[in-house]
């Protein structure tokens, strides 16, 4: 898949299409008539999830405050068993553009898709083989690498780490990125700053199954904490937020690193949180939508692909500990992100986005 076009200072540039009408359960949508519909399925994680699935609906949000002809509207999955059902009900409902949520979704976006060819649907984190399904893919290994770059520059115990929701590519993608971080600064620097909680050479490591339970993040975190880690970056949706919490509650003993939405937005612990991995689905998501909406068509061959060049990820700002991060290190992190746009510093995972 290819970058569709360059994202200038908040827009990026994608390709569209449609078909339909209606409203349903949660939020935001009137009654059909000559409205253009937008509907979204979240995965698992739950709209609340403060990461791809908030982002995804604030891109909804976002188009249809651009575009009074849009309303928008989501039903939240409890179960992967709701997949296939919620995306059913919105196709029964005529819904002009129906978005699926997640990797988690692919297969069953697959099933309801080939079972409803002149439906659009467009995917955020997976790219599927039928033409109606419009995917919205990130390569946050690039921002990851940077943030995992931080984090050893940052580090007090010479020891970080990382943890995942699920083994799935669109999260070990995150790890991938930050353990590579870590190892070019320490190629860099002549340094030893270990990474913590996942390999990726064996492709294992640490992970909460679960992208809610905040006390499973808090668990795997904890660990992470005892054996000697001072900063930490959850990859793990909602369940994240039991480790950040913590580390407030720590007076400083660690740190974090969000990722998806900017954690200082999207969770109340800014405080603890240096940094946030961004994947800017938010954007991607509205300018799908207002473009379908305005009658392009979405081309699913070339999809979108977000990386650093075009900011569809990136890393947010410092936030409350912009004055801890060394000028030193911030302008190295400017030349890096630019070595890598350049291709000068490959940045390499198995879950890569083709």
């Amino acid at each position: 898949m290819r970058v569709v076009s360059a994202l200038a200072v908040g827009g990026l540039v994608l390709g569209a299409a449609a078909c339909g009408e209606a409203p349903e359960e949660n939020n935001g949508a009137g009654d059909g008539g000559e409205k253009y519909t937008a509907c979204m399925v979240t995965d698992v994680g739950g709209i609340d999830d403060k990461s791809f699935n908030t982002s995804a609906w604030a891109g909804l949000k976002a188009a249809e405050a651009k575009n009074s002809n849009i309303e928008v509207k989501y039903v939240a999955s409890k179960a992967e068993a709701d997949y296939v059902p919620n995306l059913t009900q919105y196709v029964n409902q005529k819904c002009n553009f129906i978005l699926a949520v997640g990797g988690l979704m692919a297969d069953a976006t697959s099933t309801v898709a080939k079972a409803n060819p002149n439906q659009q649907f467009g995917i955020v984190d997976a790219k599927r083989p039928e033409t109606n399904v419009f995917p919205m893919q990130f390569d946050t290994a690039q921002a990851a690498f940077l943030a995992g770059y931080v984090a050893a520059g940052m580090t007090k115990t010479g020891k970080v780490g990382t943890y995942g929701g699920m083994k799935i590519p669109p999260v070990t993608i995150f790890m991938d990125g930050f353990v590579d971080g870590v190892a070019h600064y320490n190629k860099v620097k002549g340094k030893n700053v270990q990474a913590l909680g996942w390999n990726k050479a064996t492709q294992n490591g640490s992970f909460t199954n679960d992208f809610v339970k905040q006390d499973e993040g808090k668990k795997v975190g904890d660990t992470l904490v005892a054996q000697g880690a001072d900063i930490i970056m959850p990859a793990a949706g909602g369940s994240g937020v039991g480790t950040t919490a913590a580390a407030v509650a720590s007076g400083g003993k660690f740190s974090t690193i969000w990722v998806d939405s900017d954690g200082c937005e999207s969770t109340p612990h800014c405080a603890a949180i240096i940094t946030t991995v961004i994947k800017n689905v938010k954007d991607a998501v509205t300018e799908a939508v207002t473009r379908a909406a305005d009658g392009e068509k979405l081309d699913q061959a070339k999809g979108f692909l977000g990386t650093l060049e075009n900011n569809g990820v990136g890393l947010a700002s410092y936030h409350e500990f912009d004055s801890k991060v060394p000028a030193e290190l911030k302008a190295e992190i400017d030349k890096l992100k630019a070595d890598i746009v350049a291709g000068t510093v490959p940045v390499t995972s198995p879950a890569q986005p083709k």
